[in-house]
């Protein structure tokens, strides 16, 4: 009975991992995400993701098409070709806006953007080499 409820939470709580990043590479990552939120665009960061490893960075249902991802490795340096530019820091945030970054005391960066085709769920699979 206790193995069904337990059963039970696991897939509840893994129902709710609607955007999962997968680290396909054989180095660990850190991903930046950003998306509208409340109308306005968000950034936010930082997950580490390790080696063949997913992480769900979105927990609800996804009601925007594109989502925009910045990876990089532990040194810093960007592992994917982005043209979306959006802000991030060098510890873990949430920034509102993504205009004028370094006026604005954040790191301009460029980010990738997913097209999730308008499916509530996107699993986004990071290899090796650029998508």
């Amino acid at each position: 009975m206790a193995g069904a409820a337990l059963l039970a939470v696991l897939l509840s709580s893994e129902a709710r991992a609607e955007f999962t990043v997968c680290n396909q590479t054989l180095d660990v990552v850190n991903l930046a995400v950003g998306q509208k939120v409340d109308n306005a665009d968000q950034t936010d960061g930082w997950w580490t993701i390790g080696a063949n490893q997913c992480v769900n960075v979105i927990r609800e249902e996804l009601t925007n098409r594109y989502i925009y991802i910045y990876a990089t490795d532990v040194f810093g340096h960007a592992i994917l070709t982005g043209s979306t530019e959006m802000c991030i820091e060098r510890r873990r945030f949430s920034i509102r806006g993504i205009d004028d970054c370094w006026q604005r005391g954040h790191i301009a960066a460029q980010f990738l953007e997913v097209d999730t085709l308008e499916q509530v769920r996107w699993t986004f699979f990071l290899t090796g080499s650029s998508p």
